[in-house]
């Protein structure tokens, strides 16, 4: 059974640094926190067991890019909201966005597949990554992300992340609107 706890872990064994930077960075901002520990999270169905343990917005976190791979971007969007890049690309005015690869996810942001998430982005000093929310993830009260590691899922305020974490983390973002679609 999954088990919602506050704050930082109080044993550091097996943990990741850059996770254990996550909880640094929180703390320094004075953000209240819950974590969750769990299995590896590689699929939206295993996020919605532990969205439903956390209560939060479970975000679908994207990273993608350009096709010359000279501009990558950081999507985040419901998890419950099918993506088709055509949409953003018009929003965001770039054409051929993709999925960006794996060596360009760990060059930036220093997370792997299936680890994606916001929190990356405080290993992108350079602000080479744009930031992009949709509008749907910022109606929330709360907002569930890793912690730069698929095993464990945190969650703070939204107003937390566009008012202290983001800007501490020396990124603006841009708001979109992405379109719902009916299941077929």
């Amino acid at each position: 059974m999954l088990e919602l706890k506050k704050g930082r872990p109080l044993d550091y064994e097996g943990r990741l640094e850059k996770e254990i930077r996550t909880y640094d960075l929180l703390d320094e901002l004075g953000i209240e926190y819950w974590r969750i520990d769990h299995e590896a999270a590689m699929t939206m169905e295993v996020c919605e067991e532990i969205d439903r343990a956390l209560q939060a917005t479970i975000c679908k976190n994207l990273f993608l890019c350009n096709r010359q791979e000279t501009q990558f971007y950081l999507l985040m969007m419901p998890g419950d909201k099918k993506f088709k890049t055509k949409d953003l690309s018009k929003e965001l005015g770039v054409s051929r966005l993709s999925f960006a690869g794996e060596a360009y996810m760990e060059k930036y942001l220093d997370i792997t597949p299936g680890s994606v998430s916001v929190m990356g982005l405080m290993n992108d000093t350079e602000q080479n990554v744009r930031l992009v929310i949709d509008e749907e993830v910022l109606q929330g009260k709360e907002i569930g992300c890793h912690p730069c590691i698929n095993t464990s899922s945190i969650k703070f305020a939204v107003k937390n992340l566009t008012e202290k974490v983001i800007p501490a983390m020396k990124h603006a973002y841009t708001v979109v609107s992405l379109p719902r679609y009916e299941e077929a």
